[in-house]
């Protein structure tokens, strides 16, 4: 792709000035990609990978095309968590002052009186699906003006048992209206969903393949016996690294996974769903500023948050598919940087992983551990999705970067 510069995208003085003021120079790929659509007006579908820059590809755009005299809220960007939402208001709000908007965030776990207030005046509305619902039963605001809507993380969003809320939301939105929509994919539901959504949309799809850019990411995968998880996982964290994120599948695992950490001089936070909104914030805070350089999390983390100086990405229990490994260890390796990404497999696990690892061209790295040949016959497993569904997860706030 050609080298452009965001004034050659098109986007307005006042925003690339704003973006300048946050060391930012030159667009994603992603972003010379879809700002130029979005500026002209299009709807736009787009396939991109975590970590490649999308958020700011829809927000800046959609910032220069709201002025601070339109009636609220002018934008609508619906996100599947509050770590998602909370990082989007936070890379959007330096162009948003720029060009004197207001944008705000509303999401669960937290006090509704504030929220319904900011929400009324603000020309952008960050929302996750089940608090904009509650806000607008209490009729705290109106969807009537919202000339752009913008759907993130749609397969997520779809994946948590969204899809209700966000067709009586849509609904509540005008017909004749901008609509974004981005999703890790477009296949199956999502697609379906995008074609609804949208109309005579412009597609675009980010290079980065599902093996999220996998030349930056070394992945590795390590035989253990259950017994011997713990000590296996002790052992990479000892290992020479920055910060490491580590995936459990349960709430009460990453809790008692912590404990156990510590009785073998290991510090680590735990972040789920069960934590309080405080609880999350400080943990997060530890975590990435380096006091605590270990944090263990269900997968209501693979996509919310976002801190940078992430060197390792371990899975202690394996992901369900190759979306959840994906999605996973795009926490590290991000925006060019390197990474190296661990799962230990269990005998137990071996089939399935073994089919994660094939479906991403990963069965070189996956041999190599020794496993291939002693991978079980796979069993059908169905997703769990412990974090529960809906409205719950709501909940949760993270690392807010620019280039998210």
């Amino acid at each position: 792709m050609s080298h452009q510069s965001f004034a050659d995208l098109g986007v307005s003085r006042a925003a690339v000035g704003a973006l300048h003021e946050q060391g930012i120079a030159e667009p994603f790929p992603i972003q010379q990609l879809v700002v130029p659509d979005v500026l002209a007006g299009l709807d736009v579908c787009a396939k991109s990978p975590t970590g490649s820059g999308k958020t700011l590809a829809f927000a800046i755009p959609l910032l220069d095309r709201i002025e601070a005299g339109d009636r609220r809220p002018a934008a609508l960007v619906l996100a599947p968590t509050r770590e998602l939402a909370a990082q989007i208001v936070d890379a959007a709000r330096p162009v948003a002052r720029a060009r004197a908007l207001r944008i705000a965030a509303v999401y669960g776990g937290v006090g509704i009186q504030k929220q319904a207030r900011e929400a009324g005046q603000a020309h952008v509305l960050v929302a996750t699906p089940g608090r904009l619902e509650d806000l607008l039963a209490r009729r705290a605001l109106t969807l009537e003006h919202v000339r752009i809507l913008v759907i993130d993380e749609a397969d997520r969003m779809l994946d948590m048992g969204f899809r209700p809320a966000v067709d009586r939301i849509v609904a509540q939105c005008p017909r004749k209206r901008q609509t974004l929509f981005f999703s890790a994919t477009l296949d199956g539901e999502a697609g379906r969903v995008a074609d609804l959504y949208t109309h005579d949309a412009s597609h675009h799809q980010h290079g980065a393949s599902e093996r999220q850019a996998a030349a930056d990411i070394e992945h590795r995968f390590v035989a253990v016996r259950h017994e011997g998880r713990v000590d296996a996982l002790v052992g990479e964290l000892r290992r020479e690294r920055d910060l490491a994120l580590v995936f459990v599948r349960t709430k009460r695992g990453a809790d008692r996974l912590v404990k156990r950490l510590g009785s073998e001089g290991v510090q680590a936070v735990a972040m789920h769903g069960n934590k309080s909104q405080g609880q999350r914030e400080r943990a997060l805070a530890t975590f990435e500023s380096g006091r605590i350089d270990t944090l263990v999390a269900t997968d209501v983390a693979a996509r919310g948050i976002d801190v940078e100086g992430i060197s390792h990405v371990i899975n202690f229990d394996p992901p369900d598919d190759r979306e959840a490994y994906v999605h996973r260890v795009g926490r590290t390796g991000r925006a060019g940087r390197t990474g190296v990404g661990i799962t230990l497999v269990g005998h137990e696990q071996a089939g399935d992983v073994q089919k994660i690892a094939v479906s991403l061209k990963l069965h070189g790295e996956y041999e190599r551990a020794g496993l291939a040949s002693a991978a079980p016959t796979a069993r059908p497993r169905r997703p769990r999705r412990e974090e529960g569904r809906g409205r719950r997860q709501d909940q949760g706030r993270g690392r807010r970067r620019a280039r998210a």
